[in-house]
């Protein structure tokens, strides 16, 4: 009977640490890696390079650029307006920008009543903070990070609507990013050679030699 008693803990001892084993992998299925993701988009990544680029708005329905006037938001800039040139800031690890005059050095924000408004060194408020949205239409949209639903968009006069009065699939908040003139990314000239046969036979008529051979 003592010879047997240990043998039995022995075999409650394995089925506890087995049990427990268990548990551990149960726990790891069990995570979000999807929710992991979504609250990693939101947070500021301090570890990689900022990415700062200067753009012009084109709003789809007004046909004019968006401005950014100071306090005051509209979508009547002609091309290479000096209040027309927007500095898109983007330093988190998914798509969240904010959007900052360059001119004036005012953000463009969303208040509580979904109002489009310019702030001045606000660009740390959440409601200077946007999501910017690849359309299949090859147009940008620009969401509130903080109104979510809430997007920036503009009459035909350019006047700007409220965030409630907005939808993805307006044509209303549909945008076109331009370069300003003159700060269009350069594209170096490539030239290629090509070798023929004709050449080639020229090349042993001459008398030199065949690269080839």
């Amino acid at each position: 009977m003592q010879s047997i008693l240990p043998s039995v803990l022995l075999i409650c001892v394995q089925a506890v640490l087995l049990l427990c084993s268990l548990l551990q992998v149960l726990a790891v299925d069990s995570v979000d890696f999807g929710e992991h993701v979504e609250n990693q988009t939101g947070v500021r990544d301090s570890l990689s390079r900022r990415h700062h680029r200067v753009y012009q708005l084109y709003s789809r329905t007004s046909g004019k650029h968006v401005q950014v006037l100071g306090r005051k938001i509209q979508a009547r800039g002609e091309d290479g307006d000096k209040f027309a040139q927007l500095v898109v800031e983007a330093d988190t690890f998914g798509s969240q920008v904010r959007i900052r005059g360059k001119e004036t050095n005012f953000y463009l924000c969303m208040n509580r009543k979904g109002k489009l408004v310019g702030r001045k060194a606000s660009g740390r408020n959440s409601e200077c903070v946007f999501i910017e949205m690849m359309l299949e239409n090859n147009y940008t949209a620009w969401m509130s990070a903080r109104y979510t639903g809430w997007y920036v968009g503009f009459t035909k006069k350019g006047r700007p609507r409220r965030g409630p009065q907005t939808l993805p699939n307006q044509q209303d908040v549909h945008f076109m990013k331009r370069f300003p003139p003159g700060e269009q990314p350069s594209l170096q000239h490539c030239s290629f050679t090509t070798v023929s046969k004709r050449g080639r036979r020229t090349q042993e008529s001459d008398g030199l030699p065949d690269i080839h051979s």
